[in-house]
């Protein structure tokens, strides 16, 4: 483990995600189940999400296509679902999966280093951050696994982007400057953070990005992409 951290190589590979397959049908229905709730979404699509998870061998396709980062778009079309849905739908089936391996091989990550601007886990891209209490670090947040790894202050963690004139971050002065949003002017994204050295509460990283959505209509409006979609 520790040659692939020095090479930037992330400890959970797909050919070693190896999730237990009589659960992940259960999760996708369940997850469809819930799609189903939202009145945007078609009940059809629901329906096809199902049939997906009762057809473990696509499933699995699905699946590991997804974590290699590839498109889902000619698997959806022969299903006949949106292949953003199926994506997204995955994304949440496979959540508690990934966070279980992240919780197990974190430990084994030296956060000196890994500076790197994906996971050292899964290699998924940070949708969160925050600064520690006690040195006012940067941590960035993975939006597959949920792993958490040190990162420079100064640099945008989805191009790369080191120019201070390209890079800038926006305070909440309502909240006594407790979130952050980053932005980079090279790649136009934006990353959410909070700054935990302004609180005294426990904070459940993973909440918070569900407590800051009006940060990500703010910054789209503003025309930033959140870096980890795109």
């Amino acid at each position: 483990m520790r040659d692939r951290l020095h090479q930037g190589i992330p400890l959970l590979l797909p050919s070693d995600f190896s999730p237990d397959w009589h659960q992940v049908p259960e999760v996708l229905e369940q997850v469809a189940l819930w799609l189903a709730k939202d009145p945007s979404s078609s009940p059809e699509e629901g329906e096809k999400l199902k049939n997906i998870s009762r057809n473990l061998p696509l499933l699995k396709r699905a699946v590991i296509t997804w974590y290699r980062g590839r498109s889902l778009k000619a698997l959806a079309k022969k299903q006949g679902v949106d292949d953003v849905l199926l994506a997204s739908a995955i994304r949440a089936t496979l959540k508690p999966f990934l966070s279980a391996y992240s919780k197990l091989l974190m430990p084994a990550v030296d956060q000196e280093i890994w500076r790197r601007n994906y996971c050292p886990i899964c290699g998924g891209k940070p949708d969160f951050a925050y600064l520690d209490r006690e040195r006012g670090a940067r941590f960035l947040l993975c939006s597959q696994c949920d792993a958490e790894w040190l990162f420079l202050r100064l640099q945008c963690p989805y191009c790369g982007n080191q120019n201070q004139d390209g890079l800038a971050y926006f305070t909440d002065e309502e909240e006594s400057y407790l979130y952050r949003l980053y932005v980079c002017e090279q790649c136009h994204t934006y990353i959410k953070a909070i700054d935990l050295r302004r609180t005294e509460a426990e904070v459940l990283l993973p909440l918070e990005r569900v407590m800051t959505l009006d940060m990500d209509r703010q910054a789209q409006e503003k025309g930033y992409k959140p870096g980890w979609a795109i």
